[in-house]
């Protein structure tokens, strides 16, 4: 994307760096991260992320400051999964971009989703640390920041935090979000279904390592009138503020019963209401108006069924990495699916994303993610970026492929 950067990082790349960068990760998230990592971080035009910052945040206020969508979005949380006490607006959101090109050659972004849940919020800095670090793309270690001869300006570093944040002044922010007023650090819990076993484990630890807040198993949480505690070391220890990162339907689909009821008044904070987790998701995306949003239906709604489905993608609601979505349906996908349950799908015009990452396998898509934080203002904090070469970005449609897999996304600043 930024072609001086990119061809010199594949220019001076060698395996032995990507194993080191490899290792040095592993070694600062103190556990292997077990998904694949692409061996290149993906160079930005600044320009070009502030514009999906832009868009994602109008995305966003689209549907928050909506009444109209919010009373519609009520049919989205489940009667059995509405939590008490939900504020006017999410606290962790994200919105994801492919890119395509347009009739004159330009790159424009285009919604793939979006979802009010958090997402590697302290993982994701130090990844692309990692790999400033681990290719020494620094001034200091000889990389050229700036473009001899050309017009591009003279640049001091490469950056991945936006929003003018960097480290010290993002963890602070972080720590507001998610431990708030709770200084002791004991009253802000990560909740998660066996997060020991989940592939995000390297961002829990590191949440603890940042914030000093540790994982707790949704299944060892345990209900005492209206409080909520958990048990460590043999000790009851309370939880008074939530870090929620439960996923509704994991649970359900594993028949998980818990030992508190999630419409229960609790004495607790969420950081991250749950509630906003239905309510901008891809629920949202029919209502959505803006020039970045494909063509989208739920699937109870479409009168007749496209005959060039070829051009489509069907996708379940609610589901994390890509589960259930089929690219290129054909009519037996559809009418497989009850027409009871058809108002939780919906059919997706198909954007044709243009490799934009050269990479010594041939050009490579990158999906980016913008990741905001919502305290006083929406505040685009950092991206995460997938590239890939299959039908879809996740590890099952790039298998057996190099300089695929999840990234970080670096600009001249």
């Amino acid at each position: 994307m930024i072609p001086f950067l990119r061809k010199q990082f594949n220019d001076a790349f060698t395996p032995e760096k990507y194993q080191a960068f490899l290792r040095r990760l592993d070694l600062v998230c103190g556990t292997h991260v077990r998904f694949r990592l692409s061996e290149t971080p993906c160079f930005f035009p600044k320009e070009l992320i502030d514009r999906m910052a832009r868009d994602g945040a109008e995305l966003i206020r689209q549907l928050v400051d909506s009444p109209a969508y919010l009373a519609k979005s009520d049919l989205a949380v489940p009667a059995e999964f509405k939590v008490p006490n939900e504020p006017g607006h999410p606290m962790f959101v994200q919105v994801d971009f492919g890119l395509v090109r347009d009739a004159s050659g330009e790159l424009q972004p285009k919604l793939v989703e979006l979802q009010a849940f958090p997402s590697l919020y302290a993982y994701q800095g130090p990844l692309a640390e990692a790999y400033v670090e681990a290719y020494g793309l620094d001034a200091a270690s000889g990389f050229r920041l700036s473009a001899s001869g050309s017009r591009a300006p003279e640049a001091g570093s490469l950056k991945y935090f936006l929003s003018g944040l960097e480290t010290s002044s993002y963890r602070e922010l972080l720590r507001r979000a998610i431990v708030a007023d709770h200084r002791d650090h004991l009253g802000a819990q990560p909740v998660h279904f066996l997060p020991a076993h989940q592939k995000t484990l390297p961002d829990f630890l590191l949440t603890e390592k940042m914030l000093g807040v540790r994982a707790v198993d949704i299944l060892d949480v345990k209900k005492e009138g209206s409080h909520l505690y958990y048990e460590r070391d043999g000790k009851r220890v309370p939880i008074r503020r939530i870090y929620n990162r439960a996923i509704v339907d994991e649970l359900e689909r594993k028949n998980i019963k818990l030992a508190f009821d999630w419409r229960d008044d609790l004495d607790v904070e969420w950081a991250g209401h749950p509630n906003w987790y239905f309510r901008i998701s891809k629920f949202s995306i029919p209502y959505l108006k803006h020039a970045s949003v494909p063509k989208t239906w739920f699937l109870d709604r479409v009168e007749e069924i496209p005959s060039d489905l070829d051009n489509y993608a069907l996708k379940p609601l609610y589901s994390f990495a890509g589960l259930g979505v089929v690219i290129a349906p054909k009519k037996e996908d559809i009418a497989a699916i009850p027409a009871d349950k058809r108002c939780k799908y919906i059919l997706q015009e198909r954007m044709q994303f243009e490799p934009i990452i050269a990479t010594p396998f041939g050009g490579t898509k990158a999906e980016v993610r913008v990741m905001y934080v919502w305290l006083e203002e929406l505040t685009p904090v950092l991206t995460i970026i997938r590239m890939g070469r299959g039908m879809m970005m996740g590890v099952d449609h790039n298998k057996s492929m190099e300089w695929v897999g999840a990234s970080a996304g670096l600009y001249l600043g």
